[in-house]
């Protein structure tokens, strides 16, 4: 303590500590702020199924269009069920708002203890609800009619919901004579194993039966993989934190040799002096993880109340959970912050360790300890297992093995940097150039400093250049997947209307007939269940659905006496092993239906899987002829104003959400800028630890030779010269760090591409480097280490060359 006490008194040295301090509470902070968004969240859907639920033992759930109410009396007879609740729970359009759903769930008022819902058209709003559509009666969109209900009062509803009477529900939604869940009670003393597989003998195809608790843990699968991909970039930033305390400590120790040699002298061990070092780091890490607790609760706050519980990817935008302080979580992050920084500080404390004192007192003793890490082996196996790592596939449907291949790839090309840069600096041939030929001579001479500040360059510009690269191949495959899936010159819409909305038949045969349109092509949209653990899949009937995605691999030709085909997406295909040419069965309106997967496609509108079919076939196995969308194509010299105009003075037609492709474009890539919002945010952060670690090591150094910049003066070499030779010596690491970056961000990013995206979201994309970009990048970094080298001498160059050959001699 008395070792960090004086540490912490000089000036310098207590810079270099709160920067380690500041890299480690920056760390700690996201990753136990992205932890309580996600907790709350989680523990905010679960509650929201168990408020749904109540007391049920059992929950039977169908697709979007549900399932036939005599289901109800067949399972409340089934021995051991003591009684069953029925209820209708759909996703409705609110009028006047274009993205809004509202969860209206209709159950048994009596029953509930509601009575109140038992006159007509009454509902009851969640408080969230309540609170952002104000007074008035509730408007919803049920095909393309307003249907208007008086708000009763404000209910016990977890979410964007409202509760009203099922008979309400069936009748004002257009859904009479179904159902889509069932609550179901068990009488004491009965075998919930033996109730469920009786109630699952007797479901239809497409309709499923689970414990409350299965579904509670099945809730927060959707943004389960986003919230992971948070958590491993939380960490990331934790990981580079450790590299400030690396380089400050390893500068720090190698600065200190005497001193530790002084110690040795007097009497402390060479295991005291590493329990010293270690202490030292400990503390260091624990402030840091205090501070990053208090900044990771606040962030969390801040995070909640405009970006959503989602963090902005816009998939939990029914649910308003609340942050709850619990000790136990923020201890282990203090924890990991101290561990964090312990793991940094190790290989400078052991080797200050193992230095026996007489050699430690030698002049340059301090270079042997960066020698040590100048072996190439270690760094050649992290990068062989990285690149093994690779290709194992996902763990319970998450990359784990490929966030490792991302960590063993670098801390491979953290561990090879001395080894490469030593080569590069023998290579480098000597100029006239005095300042040049200084700068190259001291990088050779003191290869291990310069490996410090390079393991900060790598670190924090590889993981730059890495998500920079992911990013853009994203976004430049979902351009070019827009313009694929876009080839229409005006779409239509019945609004974002949840299970309510649809355009009616007679509405589909008016649009063909305007004089304006040329041709137009329909589509309905649904879900359907295929495990009651996984969220379901879309279904889309579309007209011509051959080749409306873009097709990944081989295609399946029908042959004679095969059933229809269908078009799988990439989820579909990698979660339920859907390939093209297998014959698979599919729940259509409660019966199982046999087709044949005709290729896989790629779709980045439905994260979950979905299965499109040509509509004719879906009529035919449905009578269902409703659509919900439409793509229209006019004839010569109608302009989409002109289109527009036309449709929307149909019968019904007002209420529609008309686009053209490029308003549609913009609109979409608008959701990816903002799902990657808090993404760009937290690689900001990382990326700023790096560059600290980037300047605390160049200064660290710089100033640490301020007895060499005397002796320099006294030879007879001028300041300028001396700030050139800074000059030089910055560019070159950041030049050589940058390129390393590059290298292992590019081997990063085919990770990213190609593993951890794919088995997150279950969607591939094309490698697409913004190289314009990452050179801006590599040119800032340049700049701010010759920045950092020059202001650093600048102060450096402050002792008289007369006392600077004193103190040397």
């Amino acid at each position: 303590m008395l070792r960090l006490l004086g540490l912490l008194s000089r000036r310098r040295a207590r810079a270099r500590a709160a920067l380690s301090i500041a890299g480690i509470a920056l760390g700690v902070a996201l990753g136990y702020g992205v932890h309580l968004v996600n907790r709350a969240a989680v523990e905010e859907l679960a509650a929201s199924v168990r408020t749904v639920a109540g007391e049920a033992d059992l929950q039977v759930r169908g697709g979007r269009s549900g399932f036939p109410e005599a289901l109800f009396p067949q399972v409340a007879r089934i021995a051991g069920v003591a009684w069953v609740n029925p209820a209708l729970e759909l996703d409705a359009g609110i009028a006047g708002s274009d993205e809004r759903t509202l969860r209206v769930i209709g159950v048994d008022a009596l029953r509930e203890g509601v009575p109140q819902l038992l006159a007509p058209d009454k509902v009851l709003l969640s408080p969230l609800a309540a609170a952002a559509l104000g007074e008035g009666p509730l408007r919803l969109v049920v095909g393309q009619h307003v249907v208007e209900l008086e708000v009763a009062g404000v209910g016990e509803l977890k979410g964007f919901a409202a509760l009203t009477d099922i008979s309400t529900a069936q009748w004002r939604l257009g859904r009479l004579g179904e159902l889509n869940r069932l609550d179901v009670h068990l009488a004491r003393g009965a075998s919930r194993e033996r109730v469920l597989n009786s109630i699952r003998n007797m479901l239809p195809p497409g309709v499923h039966v689970a414990t409350v608790d299965s579904l509670e843990q099945a809730s927060g699968y959707p943004s389960r993989a986003y919230r992971v991909n948070l958590n491993v970039l939380a960490m990331v930033a934790l990981f580079t934190g450790g590299f400030l305390v690396f380089s400050a400590q390893a500068l720090e120790m190698a600065r200190r040799r005497g001193e530790q040699a002084l110690l040795r002298v007097l009497g402390l061990s060479s295991s005291g002096l590493a329990r010293l070092c270690l202490a030292e780091a400990a503390v260091l890490g624990v402030l840091g993880g205090i501070a990053g607790v208090a900044l990771g609760y606040g962030c969390a706050l801040l995070a909640l109340r405009y970006a959503g519980a989602d963090l902005g990817a816009g998939q939990l935008r029914g649910i308003a959970p609340h942050l709850a302080f619990q000790p136990i979580p923020a201890s282990l992050y203090v924890i990991a912050g101290a561990a964090v920084a312990v793991l940094g500080a190790l290989l400078p404390a052991l080797d200050a360790a193992r230095t026996p004192p007489a050699r430690a007192l030698k002049a340059g003793d301090e270079q042997r300890m960066f020698q040590r890490a100048g072996r190439a082996w270690p760094g050649l196996a992290l990068l062989a297992a990285g690149a093994g790592l690779s290709q194992l596939g996902p763990v319970n449907g998450l990359p784990l093995f490929g966030y490792a291949a991302i960590g063993c790839l670098l801390i491979g090309a953290v561990a090879l940097m001395p080894r490469v840069s030593g080569w590069i600096f023998e290579r480098i041939p000597f100029t006239s150039r005095t300042s040049f030929a200084l700068a190259v001579a001291q990088l050779r001479g003191a290869p291990g400093q310069a490996a410090v500040s390079l393991a900060a360059i790598v670190a924090s510009f590889s993981l730059m250049a890495a998500m920079a690269i992911m990013v853009a191949s994203f976004r430049h495959s979902l351009d070019a997947w827009l313009d694929a899936v876009l080839p229409a010159q005006l779409y239509l819409r019945s609004t974002h209307a949840g299970d309510t909305g649809y355009l009616e038949p007679g509405f589909e045969a008016r649009v063909r007939a305007l004089r304006e349109i040329e041709r137009a092509e329909f589509l309905r949209s649904g879900r359907i269940i295929l495990d009651p653990a996984r969220p379901a899949l879309a279904l889309l009937a579309r007209d011509r659905a051959e080749g409306a995605f873009p097709v990944v691999g081989a295609r399946h030709q029908r042959q004679p006496g095969e059933p229809p085909l269908v078009w799988v997406s990439e989820a579909a295909h990698d979660i339920y092993g859907f390939d093209a040419g297998k014959t698979i069965e599919l729940p259509l309106n409660g019966k199982s239906v046999r087709v044949t997967v005709g290729g896989v496609v790629r779709d980045y509108a439905r994260q979950h899987g979905a299965i499109a079919m040509e509509r004719a076939d879906y009529v035919a196995l449905t009578g269902d002829r409703r659509v919900n969308d439409a793509a229209v194509w006019l004839r010569p010299g109608v302009t989409p104003a002109q289109a527009m105009e036309a449709i929307r003075s149909l019968p019904g037609g007002a209420g529609l959400d008309v686009a053209a492709p490029p308003e549609i474009r913009e609109v979409s890539l608008a959701i990816f800028d903002r799902s990657f919002a808090v993404t760009y945010a937290m690689e900001a952060v990382a990326v700023l630890v790096g560059l600290f670690g980037l300047s605390s090591s160049l200064g660290a150094i710089v100033l640490a030779r301020r007895r060499e910049f005397g002796v320099l003066r006294h030879l007879g070499v001028t300041r300028s010269q001396v700030r050139a030779m800074l000059a030089a010596e910055g560019a070159l690491l950041a030049l050589i760090g940058a390129a390393a970056g590059l290298v292992a961000g590019g081997a990063i990013s085919l990770v990213l591409v190609y593993v951890v995206n794919r088995q997150s979201f279950n969607w591939s994309m094309e490698l697409h480097p913004p190289y314009l970009l990452l050179l801006a990048l590599a040119s800032t970094l340049i700049v701010l280490a010759i920045a950092t080298a020059v202001v650093s001498g600048r102060e450096a160059m402050g002792m008289g060359p007369v006392r600077a050959v004193r103190e040397d001699w």
